[in-house]
Formats: structure tokens, sequence, C-alpha cells
């Protein structure tokens, strides 16, 4: 490439729900003017999909351009002491970048896993240096945390050391404010994280703008997940509650992210992301959200760990001034897995077949493009329970009698009778109330069929067939035929 290529800033929030985004929910009682503004210099995308309903799938997706369930968690999440994820040589969007000139850097949650140090006992040797994880997936330069905010260990690790030893237990506490019991550092405050930070992501934006080579600023935020702890300032702003006015903390660091790139004249060659990594859990509290008539998943049925749309289907805003035209709408299904394809096209890179398997480029639909057909073929959602789903144009398929996560009717709780399969008709049934599986058997068939290929391809994407790891047959693949 001869033009210097784009900056980009990917802004992940952690459990934030489509509605409580207001330029995509206009009865959102929670005013998002920073995220809003965003949408009006760029594009907001109102069928954007995470590739799991939970924290640690989505973040595997978004950095690999692969589903997590092609790797050794099959289910769930993992947690602060869990072992790596991503596999060894595996590319990611931020070696491939850094492989193109790029500064690297990951700042906040990781959720990913990694190999602490440990004692000759088992036990975790803070003082030791942490292996196989950002910094050995293509990321220069790492600070944050393990996990979730309420997951210990309770350190923040800059690059592959913590920056303290824990010296104490903090007991678990509860409510909207929950964290679980574990080991604390002096410098670390759990109310402090969001601040912490945003200065830090601010502090590497400085730092590139002088050193002037493109950068990639991957910022997964620990907000507005639980502990919910909004600063001081945003309590009782929103008008709903404590969940609310995080939601508003986490608009007002889009809008310091988006202040910074303006004052070193970053702003036109930067492409700027805001996404979720699924929907609002249910630690925002619902029935209190609703009193103020406030529905943080919009209209989808269902919310966090759930294979309905409400446990999927997320907010996605992109600026981009010389890529994307302001104020435009994108109505086209996308996957937060096609980051890694979009990234090559966007550098020049062909994909080797042994990397992003299940990402496809959005960048054609990014510069108002319309095209022929459906940009991709199928999309595979994935639940708290490992549960299966496939969507391809109208149609949803959901291999699974109920929710797949906490909604009801929940795994193992299903009214005896219950269908083993869902068909949902999403342009005539957003809500998914009309289960028309017994209506339609031949979509049934095709798309159970293109599901079972994509799973013993090991792709979803044209290419040479690739390997699953972890087992080969789990539970949750009862509907694949034998081969």
């Amino acid at each position: 490439m001869t033009a210097k290529p784009p900056n980009i800033v990917y802004i992940l929030a952690d459990d934030m729900g489509y509605g409580d985004v207001s330029c995509l929910n206009a009865a959102s009682r929670i005013h998002t003017e920073n995220i809003d503004c965003l949408a009006e210099q760029g594009m907001r995308f109102t069928d954007a999909h995470a590739t799991s309903a939970v924290c640690t799938p989505s973040r595997y997706g978004i950095l690999t351009g692969r589903y997590n369930w092609r790797s050794w968690l099959k289910q769930g999440v993992t947690d602060g002491y869990s072992p790596p994820l991503i596999e060894e040589g595996r590319m990611t969007v931020a070696s491939l970048l850094r492989d193109q000139g790029y500064a690297t850097a990951c700042i906040g949650k990781w959720h990913l896993g990694w190999q602490w140090g440990r004692r000759p006992d088992q036990e975790v040797d803070f003082s030791q240096p942490i292996t196989r994880g950002p910094l050995d997936v293509g990321f220069d330069y790492f600070f944050g945390i393990s996990a979730s905010l309420d997951m210990p260990p309770y350190v923040y690790v800059e690059n592959d050391r913590p920056t303290a030893m824990p010296d104490r237990m903090v007991p678990k506490s509860s409510g909207k404010a929950f964290w679980r019991e574990g080991p604390i550092a002096p410098d670390f405050t759990h109310a402090g994280v969001m601040s912490h930070l945003t200065a830090k992501a601010r502090q590497f934006i400085d730092v590139q703008a002088a050193a002037g080579k493109p950068f990639f600023l991957y910022l997964p935020l620990a907000a507005p997940h639980t502990p919910i702890l909004p600063d001081p300032e945003f309590l009782g702003r929103s008008g709903t509650n404590e969940y609310g006015d995080f939601c508003l903390h986490c608009d007002d660091v889009v809008g310091q992210i988006m202040a910074t790139l303006e004052r070193h004249g970053l702003s036109d060659d930067t492409i700027l992301v805001f996404t979720t990594d699924n929907g609002c859990s249910p630690a925002a509290n619902f029935e209190e959200l609703a009193h103020c008539r406030h529905n943080p998943n919009y209209v989808f049925r269902g919310h966090k760990a759930d294979i309905y749309e409400g446990g999927h289907r997320i907010p996605l805003v992109i600026r981009w001034p010389r890529g994307i035209r302001a104020g435009t709408t994108c109505r086209e299904t996308v996957c937060l897995v096609d980051l890694l394809a979009t990234c090559a096209e966007i550098t020049g890179v062909t994909l080797p077949d042994e990397a992003g398997e299940d990402s496809v480029s959005n960048l054609s639909v990014w510069r108002g493009g319309a095209p022929d057909r459906a940009l991709r073929e199928a999309t595979v959602h994935h639940s708290f329970d490992g549960s299966f789903a496939i969507r391809a144009g109208r149609w949803k398929l959901e291999l699974c009698p109920g929710s797949g996560g906490w909604s009801h009717p929940r795994p193992g709780e299903e009214c005896e009778g219950l269908p083993a399969v869902q068909l949902y008709d999403l342009e005539s049934d957003l809500g998914e109330q009309r289960n028309v599986y017994e209506q339609h058997p031949e979509v049934v068939e095709r798309l159970q069929q293109l599901l079972s290929r994509y799973v013993r391809e090991g792709r979803s994407t044209p290419g040479k067939p690739q390997q699953n790891f972890g087992q080969t047959s789990w539970k949750q693949l009862w509907w694949l035929p034998s081969v």
C-alpha cells in the first residue's frame, strides 16, 4: 500500500444491550449522546451480532475471526485463572496488523485466559510473568485485568506482569455491585477501573500520535457488567437506575476517545468502532428498568446468555470519515467475527486457509455498496450452555427447545412436549414468538445441513477444510447427522 493505512480503535462494552443505545432505540431512556454522535458521523448497524451470548466466546471471535466452539471452549466462559483459549500460532487481528506495521495495544478486560506463573504447589505466583497472554497473540502492549471485574484475582497486569502483588482477600459483595471473593492488590479498586483504563487508552493514543505510525487499539471495557459502579458524577444522570448511569459512563468513555483523536487531528484517518459483546444481563435489574419504561434489549426476546436475539444482537456503530459516508444505516446481517477479514482487506492481506475461518469482510458495505446477495451466507449463534442456532436471511433455526441460557424456558426446565428445535421468520416475527418449524420442514433441513457442513469442514467461508480443536463430538451436536 502506498497510502498510510487507517488507525483502528475498537471499543467493546461489556453486557450493554441494543436498546441502551439511543441512536438505535428511539424509546431508550438512556441518552447516549457520544455514541449517537458517532452514528451521525458514520454508520449504524441494525442487524449486527456477537458470535455468542456471553463474554469469552465473543472476544475469541472478534480477535481470531473464528467461532469459539471450534476451540476447546464448547460452552460457558473462562475465569480469571483459566488457561489460554487462543491457540499458539493462530493469527489474530492484532498479529495481522502488527505484521503490516501497526503499533498494537489491548487495554482493558482480557477474559481469554493466559498462563499464570505457578509455585511448586500450583498456587499462582504473582511475582512471575504471565505467558500465552496478549503479548503472545500480536499485541505490543497490554494493560488491564484477567477477566470480568467480578472475577478474581483483582490485579492490574501491564504487559506480562502484575503491577502490584495482592496483599489481602476482599470479601464477596452483593447486589448490583457484585464481585466474588478473591485476592486484591493495593493499587486496585473496583470503582476505579473504568477511569484507569480510559486514561491508559488516551495515553496510548497520545504516544502513537507523536510516533506517526498506524495503530490498533483494542479497548474492551469491563462495564456496564457487574460490579455496576458508575463514577459519582454519573449517578442519577440517566433517570433509570445505576445500570443506566453506568451506560452513560461508558458513553462518556467513547466521548473521551473521540476528543483525544480530534485533539491530535486523527479523526479522519481512524476507524472508530463501538460495539458490545452480548445482550444486557439480568444483573441490570430488568424490573427496575421496566418501571422506568426502558428495555435494554429493545424488542428482542431474551437477554445475555440466550440463543434468542436479545442474547447476541448487539449495537454496532462505526465512524471512518475517509471510508464511510456520514449518517448511514446498514441493515445487512454482520457479525463481530468479521473484523479479521475486514482488516485484511483494508491492509491488502490475503488470509491463509488456517486463519479467519468464519470471517467475512464488511468493507464493501462500509463503503456503501449494495451487494446483490447477502454479505454472509449464514451466521452461527451460540448460547451460554453451548446450544447452536443458524441464521440465513429471514430464517433462524435454533437447535434447542428453550433459551439455551438464563431466560425461560431454561435448559433442563423446558415444559414437556416442547419441540427440540425452533424456527423463526424474523421478517414477520422479530420477537421470536411463533415457532414455525412444522410448517417449513424444508427450511429446517436446509439450515441444519448447512450448519453440519460448517462444523465438519472447520470453517464457514470458502477455503481448505480446517480442524476444530478440543472434543470432536459433544452433546450440543446431538442434531449433527452421523457420518
